[in-house]
């Protein structure tokens, strides 16, 4: 896309329980944006479902601003669910996911835009220059799990890069249609492709209210970016599979040259039970991840949306 058609550009903000932070977040967005009038500018917040005034802080900026627009869910969906809806509503040429919190600086923006501006990538990632803020527990899982997904994924998820980036109308697009309900949009984002570009920058802390991701919350979004992206536990599992009945085989060759060249003797308990529960202990787990597949399967085709939207400002009241 020819960069002189780009002249509108869209910022979605999901939001949860932020109402401490929604006010001063949209005023320092909103100077930042104010520094750059050569664009056209629409603010899309999508309310995931918050059980505090979140709703109402929106609705007093929605008032103040016209370039606003607000989406609330029937419930709290997920962050996943919420960027969905929000890049449905979006209609600028530019699209940006940011974090209300200001832990993405909004001027970062604006170096997305720069880069972008040069015309030969579609998509351009802001990557976290540090983890410096981070414990060293959660650095490690970090690191873990890109390891682990850039082993096994049939896409390569970018490493210290999350939602902050800024996409062509037609990444968006792409995204957009996409049909699956249970959506991990970091892996989405890759498994897309197009030409894309970083820029680094420093996560600033937050300005008020906490983290909604908990140790559980990670683990399952974890889950979900390698089993959404990879059949390799299925395999795994095939394998041990042919391992372990290889070896048993071998072991009953053994035995029957042994009985009849030395005679039967009486077998050990401790080994029999051994092997019956390593073998039971193996079938569970591949009967689990097993289970976890299907599921998923199951999710999809009962063909429930993605998210239901309880009010919104020029929006379809679900994804369809």
């Amino acid at each position: 896309m020819s960069y002189t058609l780009c002249k509108t550009l869209s910022i979605v903000v999901p939001c949860y329980n932020e109402s401490t932070c929604i006010r001063d977040f949209f005023i320092a967005l909103r100077e930042t944006c104010e520094q750059y009038l050569q664009y056209k500018y629409e603010f899309i917040f999508v309310n995931d479902g918050s059980n505090d005034s979140t709703q109402k802080e929106l609705e007093v900026i929605a008032s103040g601003d016209g370039r606003v627009k607000l989406i609330e869910f029937s419930r709290n969906f997920g962050k996943e669910a919420a960027l969905t809806a929000g890049l449905r509503a979006s209609t600028g040429d530019m699209v940006v996911p940011i974090d209300s919190d200001l832990q993405h600086p909004p001027s970062v923006i604006f170096e997305l835009v720069e880069r972008f501006k040069k015309g030969d990538v579609d998509v351009v990632i802001a990557k976290r220059r540090s983890r410096n803020t981070e414990s060293l527990v959660y650095k490690t899982c970090t690191k873990l799990f890109y390891d682990v997904q850039s082993l096994i994924s049939e896409c390569d998820m970018p490493r210290d890069a999350g939602d902050f980036r800024l996409m062509s109308r037609e990444v968006t697009d792409v995204l957009s249609s996409l049909p699956e309900n249970r959506r991990f949009m970091k892996g989405l984002y890759a498994w897309v492709g197009f030409r894309s570009a970083f820029v680094e920058y420093d996560v600033a802390e937050r300005i008020g209210g906490n983290s909604k991701f908990g140790g559980m919350k990670l683990l399952s979004l974890a889950a979900n970016g390698i089993l959404d992206f990879s059949s390799f536990p299925l395999r795994m599992w095939m394998w041990l599979g042919f391992i372990v009945s290889f070896v048993a085989f071998i072991y009953g060759i053994w035995i029957i040259a042994r009985t009849l060249i030395i005679g039967i003797d009486t077998p050990g308990w401790a080994t029999l039970m051994v092997v019956v529960l390593f073998l039971g202990g193996i079938q569970l787990i591949s009967i689990g991840v097993l289970g976890e597949y299907i599921g998923r399967v199951y999710s999809q085709i009962k063909g429930r949306p993605t998210y239901i939207i309880r009010s919104s400002s020029s929006v379809k009241d679900s994804d369809e």
